[in-house]
């Protein structure tokens, strides 16, 4: 099942072109930059997602409706999410919705979980009916491992846990998929339904375009429009961040894989940074604002909720079996951040061209 040793897979353009995609969660972060680059790749795409969370959003202000079709419906509906999905016919299904913020679950865990588990169930017995469909990547979190706060990375054989309701909505759709992928979509019986279903598990996903609440990188970005100082919780909380468009490569790797190879394929992976790349909050804000030119003042203050101290993935597997492994170190993301930020302070209405920018640049490196 692994590749040849040393070797690096790509995200391949052609494969893409012309392909029937459908992304769910499209209008948030991430969404958004994949699914520039999906269109950039002649992708066609069908997404699903709420509305824009914040305003300005990355969706918005990169034109993006305009070169796909997009459903703003809520993923626990099921009926419109069923109906939706099953008359698009997709040949690949990406599964990104979700309410993605560990602070905000702790006020609303019912929301929480009725979007990250019975999301996924919706979605994944959407694909039961549409047979179209040849794979599907359910992109949950690093968040999903039972955190014991050790020095270790986390493997994919991990135990699941989560200490917060978001953490643990995320184990649970893990554990949704497996039970779908067993009872319905077995590998072993892969030449009857031919549909291959696999779950990611990116870090802390950074980059431009991210105004999201209780976030390192937007409250850094958002205090530096005050006169207030600078506000940051767990100083010494070790995170692993890395570029948006790692772990998105990563996705686009394995559902080329998935489509192309099935059943092999049909696992979890992690897609996280290089180990020296783990870096504590305080030494990111410290790098972000040297990148800004900012010598804003840093308050420490503590915080109200539990949140994990140490967390690094082990992505051992993913450069292994899928040949992908990571391009851009902390300190690179950071500039391309900085990069993005003084191109939308200076041109929001053309912030797309930065954004297609630096995935060209990605892609390139």
């Amino acid at each position: 099942m692994e590749i040849g040793e040393g070797a690096m897979a790509e995200v391949v353009s052609s494969f893409w072109k012309n392909k029937k995609v459908f992304l769910t969660g499209h209008t948030g972060f991430k969404g958004s930059w994949l699914s520039l680059w999906l269109q950039n790749m002649g992708a066609e795409l069908t997404g699903y997602a709420l509305a824009p969370a914040t305003n300005p959003s990355l969706f918005a202000d990169a034109k993006l409706e305009k070169n796909m079709k997009s459903v703003i419906g809520d993923i626990r509906n099921y009926d419109l999410l069923k109906k939706t999905l099953t008359e698009f016919k997709p040949e690949i299904v990406i599964h990104m919705a979700a309410q993605p913020l560990v602070r905000y679950s702790y006020q609303n865990p019912i929301e929480t979980y009725a979007t990250n588990v019975m999301g996924t169930v919706h979605l994944l017995d959407s694909v039961r009916f549409s047979p179209s469909v040849r794979a599907v990547v359910n992109v949950t979190t690093d968040k999903c491992y039972e955190n014991k706060e050790w020095i270790w990375p986390y493997r994919e054989n991990e135990s699941l846990g989560g200490y917060d309701p978001y953490s643990n909505s995320k184990a649970c759709s893990e554990l949704v998929t497996s039970a779908y992928r067993q009872s319905y979509f077995h590998p072993e019986k892969y030449s009857e339904h031919q549909v291959a279903i696999a779950s990611a598990r990116a870090g802390n996903v950074i980059g431009g375009g991210d105004w999201s609440t209780d976030r390192l990188i937007p409250d850094i970005l958002r205090a530096l429009k005050s006169s207030a100082n600078l506000q940051i919780r767990n100083p010494r909380a070790i995170r692993p961040w890395q570029h948006v468009l790692e772990p998105l490569s990563g996705y686009l790797i394995l559902a080329q894989n998935l489509h192309q190879q099935g059943a092999r394929f049909s696992e979890a992976f992690n897609f996280g940074p290089a180990q020296e790349d783990v870096k504590d909050v305080e030494w990111i804000t410290k790098k972000l604002l040297s990148e800004l030119g900012s010598s804003k003042k840093i308050e420490i203050v503590k915080s109200d909720l539990h949140e994990a101290q140490y967390l690094s993935l082990d992505c051992a597997k993913a450069q292994a079996v899928l040949g992908w492994k990571p391009k851009w170190n902390v300190g690179l993301a950071l500039s391309k951040i900085a990069e993005w930020n003084r191109a939308y302070d200076e041109n929001p209405v053309g912030i797309d061209k930065m954004t297609l920018k630096q995935i060209e640049e990605y892609i390139r490196n």
